[in-house]
Formats: structure tokens, sequence, C-alpha cells
């Protein structure tokens, strides 16, 4: 095909879909998870500093160091093999060792990890387990008796997996040395590609059950809170209801309130998108695992019901909760804003009226003045004229106050004319 210009992730997003093969691993091997969460909340952290301490921990066995924006790596350290994976808010250390110990679950192969240099981490563990992989025995009856030594029965789920090719066994407790177990036992017909897919699932589904369950203390303090904000909400209301209290005060108090629930609500909305997130990965890998029932033991999905789901509703009724009541201030704001809206509008009315009454009383003195004005005016003029007329007066025998009496109607009936013209010109 004639050339054309590639996008330039093209190639990136391509090769992401093939960034994180499954581990291949044999029968009769271990492994060991470790992830270590950033102290800060949210996608901010400093991801540098998970880089520089996958460094120095390849830097003491000698091993080549991965690409600068590298968010994976897969390397030899030592006798071991070594998975890193960066995520949003954690990074995870994968240890595949072939052979077993002479007894399971031997804590030596953690010593992978020096001790300084588990205390150098930018972080805090949120979980860390290890996997014992063996063959399954020909009898279910023997691996029942060795899952009776390793896990506490009443909270042991096992099932077989992927039709049949595995037995995957775990208790969700931790143990003497602060870690999780899990056993893996696969049929002879099972190869290295799908133990290792089996491996990487169980893997997924601790680690990610541990992230998802950071909500459930945050769903438990935010409860305490809210019910204090729901408390302080409802009386509120009554007082509205009642018609105690001034609106603006209440207003006032509301608007804290609201403000308060929407800080809430901005603080945990990552947190509480986080948990909803990690729990759908729980889901989908318990799925994929394809379980079916041994020796009449819960299974993994089933033990994820009973005692996974519950804290999950929780942390997802807190969230509703927060969100219904971070509504209801809002309504209740509306409806208080409308409240003095119309209580100033019954102000404003009343102040209105007082205004036209002040304006009428006004007026009235004002046409009470315009009355004597006219009469002032009009005696001025009468005057005048009765001065400039008495000599013509004289002439045909009409004595001056005849004159002056005779003016009079007429003057007045001119100004006020005159002065109503004026008024209504001005107005």
């Amino acid at each position: 095909m004639p050339p054309i210009p590639d996008h330039p992730l093209r190639y990136d997003l391509a090769n992401e879909l093939h960034a994180r093969p499954f581990p291949t691993l044999g029968v009769n091997a271990q492994a060991i998870l470790l992830a270590i969460k950033r102290p800060q909340e949210g996608p901010t952290s400093d991801r540098d500093a998970d880089r520089q301490h996958l460094l120095a921990l390849l830097d003491r066995h000698g091993t080549p160091h991965p690409q600068p924006q590298a968010t994976h790596f897969s390397g030899q350290i030592g006798r071991h093999h070594l998975k890193w994976e960066q995520h949003t808010e954690f990074v995870t250390y994968t240890i595949f060792a072939e052979g077993l110990a002479e007894r399971a679950f031997d804590p030596e192969i953690w010593e992978v990890f020096p001790q300084d240099w588990l205390t150098a981490a930018p972080g805090a563990r949120i979980t860390s387990a290890q996997i014992h992989i063996a063959e399954r025995p020909t009898s279910d009856a023997d691996i029942s008796r060795l899952f009776k030594g390793w896990f506490v029965a009443e909270s042991l789920a096992a099932s077989t997996v992927l039709d049949n090719s595995a037995v995957v066994a775990s208790d969700f407790r931790i143990d003497m040395g602060g870690h999780m177990r899990f056993a893996i036992f696969a049929g002879p017909d099972t190869g290295p590609a799908r133990i290792g897919r089996i491996l990487q699932r169980l893997c997924e589904i601790e680690t990610y059950k541990a992230m998802a369950m950071l909500g459930l203390p945050r769903a438990r303090a935010l409860n305490t809170r809210m019910a204090t904000i729901d408390d302080g909400l409802a009386d509120l209301l009554d007082e509205m209801a009642g018609g105690t209290g001034a609106a603006e005060t209440a207003l006032g108090q509301l608007l804290t309130l609201a403000t308060e629930l929407e800080t809430l609500m901005s603080r945990a909305a990552f947190r509480f998108g986080a948990t909803g997130a990690y729990e759908a990965i729980v889901n989908s890998r318990v799925a994929v695992l394809r379980e079916g029932r041994f020796l009449g033991a819960q299974t993994f999905g089933e033990f994820m019901m009973r005692r996974f789901d519950p804290a999950m509703r929780t942390v997802k009724s807190t969230e509703r909760q927060l969100r219904s009541l971070t509504d209801r201030a809002g309504r209740a704001g509306d409806l208080l804003r409308t409240k003095v809206e119309v209580d100033r509008s019954a102000q404003n009315q009343d102040l209105l009226a007082r205004m036209d009454k002040r304006a009428a009383l006004q007026l009235r003195l004002q046409e009470t003045v315009e009355g004597l004005s006219v009469v002032a005016i009009s005696y001025y003029a009468v005057n005048l004229l009765s001065y400039l007329l008495a000599p013509v007066a004289g002439q045909v025998g009409i004595e001056k106050p005849f004159l002056t009496a005779f003016l009079v109607l007429p003057v007045i009936a001119a100004v006020w004319l005159l002065t109503r013209r004026i008024r209504k010109t001005l107005t």
C-alpha cells in the first residue's frame, strides 16, 4: 500500500495490549506478591519514587533497568524472576521461584526483599501473599488434609477452576508471617501457561480486593458525619414547615451544611469511584476462573458474595446517601431562597404602598399649596389691575371698589387655568 503517516501513539497503544503477558510457571513452584500503596490519595502521587525504589532493588542484583517511562518490568533477580507493575495508586512486586521448600509457605523466600529496602518503600503494604503451587494428588482427600493444616476451616474457599484443570484454595486471612496464603494444585495435563494465568488471576483478586476495601473505612467515617448533618437539615426543614425562625438565618445555616456536604463529596469521589472500579475487576477475575465446587467447600465467588459484597454495598449505599443528602440540601436551599424572595417581595410591596400613600399626601398638600398660590396671585393681580384700570373706570363713572369686585372672578379664573396648564405641561 502507498505510504501513510502513522499516528504518534499507534505502536505504543498496540504494544500496550501485550505489555503484561501472563507468567509461565510449572508445578512444584512458589510465588510471592507484595503490593505497596503510596501515602497520597489519587493519581497525583509521586510515581517517580516507585521507579527509584524498583531500581534500588534491581541494582542489588545487577539487573538491567527498564525503559524510563515503563510502567511494568519483568526480569531475573538472582535465582528468582521478578514481575513489577505500576498502577494508579499502587505498585506490585511478584516473585516466581522454581521448586518447593521443605515446608509449605516457608517464609525464607521473602528474603529476596532486603529489610532495609522494604523500610525505604515509598508507601505502605496494602497486601502481601504467598502462593504454593504443586501437582494435584490423585486423591482429593489428600488435598483436603493439606487444607486443614494450612487454612482456617471457617474461612476456607476452595474450588476447581478452568474446567477442572486445577484446584485453588485460600482462607483470605493474614498468617503469622503477615501474608495471605493461596494454594494451587495443578492437574498433570495443565501446562505452564495455564498455571501462570491461574496464578495471575489469584494475585489480581487479592490485590484489587484489598484496594477495594479501602472504601469501607471511608464510608463508615462519612456515615457518622452524615448522620449529624442529616439531623441538622431535618431541624431546619421543621423550622421552615413551622414558620419559626428567620428565613435568612436558616438560609445561612443551610448554606454551611451544603458547603460541608459538597466538600465531603469531592473528597470521597475518587475513593468511591476507585472502589467501584476495583470491585468490578475482582468480580470479573473470579468469573474467568470458571469455578466448580470442590468437596463441598465454598467457592471464591461465594466467599466474595458473603464477605466482600456486603462491604461494597455499604460503600455504594454511603455514596448514594451522600448524593441524596446533597440533593436534599440543594432542594431545601431552593425553597428557602424562594421563601426569602417572597418575603422580600412582600416587604417591597408594603414599601411601595407606603410610598404611594406618601405621594398621595404630597400631591394633596401640593394641590392645597396650589390653591393658596392661586388666591395669592389673584390678590396681587386684582390690585395691579385695579390700579391700572382705575383712571379709565373713573372716566366712565365706575368707582374703584366696584371695579375691584368686578375683576376678582375673572382674574381668579385666569390664574387657575394658567396654573393648571403649567402643571399639565410639567407632568
